[in-house]
């Protein structure tokens, strides 16, 4: 039986040539039937993939003879389905480019990144060293979130600040206005999906005197196999693909709010008038009538 399956996946490591590793992966995706993105550049690779779970095993082992990737985290989950040729039905293609940052914060000129990864980046902390240094220091630790705000609108850590950031490019901008300044003097964790936007956030953060950075390691993703919806993570987690957002458990609570009507919901959606480029937080009832509310708003 078919089982599909994603994986999400980065590494910070200096790449010499990185239009040779995009021919690479894209010949190796399509020759496997993927789907999914990928993005290289000469700080690394950040890519997910969706496909039928021997493809992606062939994929793993494939990329991981290449030296550089041979110690990547990859992260595993439940895809929604296959099409009758056996591709992914959460992403529309296969894409692989070359870009000057593999997540772009518009700085690329600050990153610094060796074999061992990027250099000045907060203290890594596994999901229990989080969950220690909580117990250690209580209400002075910090929960930064590292998303846009539309994300943390259906799940984040208890308590967190959620910058008012439509993209990561945004990030730069508030750190250097001082608007944060007042958590210099705090322990800061920093987290996100599966981890690469911390790995930039951090290093950022402590290149501006923030003294005690940290990154959760793995992410919420790797958090959230850890302890589900039983430990300081609530709600839904939001997903780049056709899938919108997943459950660490049975019982995730729904944080979200419906644009339209209030009720409580995580479902996420683009807004139906191409002319318009919003994406909200709604409900399938008040889905089709969001232009007119912007609009009036």
């Amino acid at each position: 039986m078919a089982t599909p399956k994603i994986v999400l996946f980065y590494a910070f490591t200096p790449l010499a040539d990185p239009e040779a590793i995009r021919v690479w992966q894209r010949d190796l995706g399509e020759a496997l039937g993927l789907r999914g993105r990928l993005i290289i550049s000469g700080d690394g690779i950040n890519g997910t993939l969706g496909g039928d779970l021997p493809a992606l095993k062939t994929w793993v082992r494939s990329f991981r003879s290449y030296t550089p990737f041979r110690d990547v985290d990859i992260k595993w989950s439940e895809g929604t389905g296959l099409d009758d040729d056996g591709r992914s039905l959460d992403f529309p293609k296969l894409s692989v480019k070359v870009r000057d940052e593999i997540v772009s914060f518009g700085a690329p000129g600050e990153l610094r990144v060796d074999e061992n990864g990027v250099v000045g980046g907060g203290t890594r902390l596994s999901p229990e060293e989080l969950h220690a240094l909580v117990a250690e220091r209580g209400d002075d630790v910090v929960f930064f979130d590292g998303r846009n705000a539309l994300e943390a609108q259906i799940g984040r850590f208890r308590g967190a600040i959620v910058p008012d950031v439509e993209t990561t490019r945004d990030f730069v901008g508030l750190l250097d206005s001082g608007a944060y300044d007042d958590l210099k003097g705090k322990p800061v964790v920093t987290y996100c999906t599966g981890g690469i936007r911390c790995e930039v956030l951090s290093s950022l953060m402590t290149a501006r005197g923030f003294g005690e950075v940290y990154q959760l390691e793995g992410g919420i993703v790797r958090y959230g196999e850890k302890y589900g919806d039983d430990g300081l993570w609530d709600g839904s987690l939001y997903v780049f693909d056709k899938r919108g957002s997943v459950d660490f458990s049975d019982h995730a609570a729904v944080i979200g709010e419906c644009v339209g009507c209030g009720q409580p919901t995580n479902r996420t959606a683009n807004c139906p008038d191409l002319s318009c480029r919003t994406q909200d937080v709604v409900c399938e009832t008040c889905d089709t009538v969001r232009c007119p509310m912007h609009a009036a708003a």
